[in-house]
């Protein structure tokens, strides 16, 4: 076999594990709850309406919606993989955040999230998949946000033929261990109060990638992250 054929090969094996391994790991998460809705509703059936009743059905209703947040991930996760060229846009970068902010100002003002950036630029994008790429890393910082108030900065910066994006929070911060894997789909931010199923970050990793850019974060516990992402320059 030729050295390029080689390659290639070996590339499909690394499809074939990755594919593999998230199979697994959706399948596991869906285990738990979908085994606590069958053992609560077995001794529903079995117990009539026993005193713990009303318990045991919130323990149902929490296990379906748990199976319905993994459910919408996939469907997201799926849908960031399917980008198409076709589907990009010349658009401006602060009308798609600004129709996030306004969709998470209820999330935001609750938190007392003040968020702030200057000067965003033009890009060629699939705009549903960018905005959703802010409304994630918005959503990240307040699920990572600390006691004193939240402060989330973000900014654009020209390097060459592309421009560089931070969204930079004062939350509780990432250990160094972790700034990699938290990007790996199910795993989740140590500290965070997300209950979602860890595809957030992997999905913006995905959207990112298949607009020929890179995300990566740099932090360090209790002084803050900045999620940083490249898009090509128009």
């Amino acid at each position: 076999m030729s050295p390029h054929r080689e390659n290639e090969a070996e590339e499909a094996k690394s499809v074939d594990r990755g594919i593999s391994e998230f199979l697994l790991r959706a399948c596991h998460d869906l285990r738990a709850p979908v085994r606590s809705i069958r053992t609560h509703a077995q001794l529903l059936s079995r117990d009539g309406p026993a005193t713990d009743f009303k318990e045991r059905l919130a323990v149902i209703a929490d296990s379906a919606q748990r199976i319905e947040r993994l459910a919408d991930g996939l469907v997201n996760y799926s849908l960031a993989l399917e980008i198409a060229p076709a589907s990009s846009q010349h658009v401006g970068v602060a009308v798609l955040l600004r129709t996030v902010l306004a969709r998470l100002e209820k999330v935001l003002s609750s938190s007392e999230a003040k968020v702030s950036y200057g000067e965003l630029p033009r890009v060629l994008a699939d705009p549903d998949r960018l905005m959703q790429v802010f409304e994630q890393l918005l959503r990240n910082a307040v699920q990572s946000r600390r006691q004193s108030p939240l402060l989330i900065q973000i900014t654009a910066e020209k390097q060459g033929g592309e421009w560089l994006l931070a969204v930079h929070d004062n939350g509780i911060g990432v250990e160094a261990a972790y700034l990699e894997s938290i990007f790996r789909p199910f795993d989740r931010l140590s500290g965070a109060t997300s209950e979602g199923p860890g595809l957030g970050l992997a999905i913006c990793r995905a959207i990112v990638e298949r607009h020929g850019g890179r995300i990566w974060a740099e932090s360090k516990p209790g002084a803050g992250s900045t999620f940083f992402f490249t898009l090509p320059a128009e």
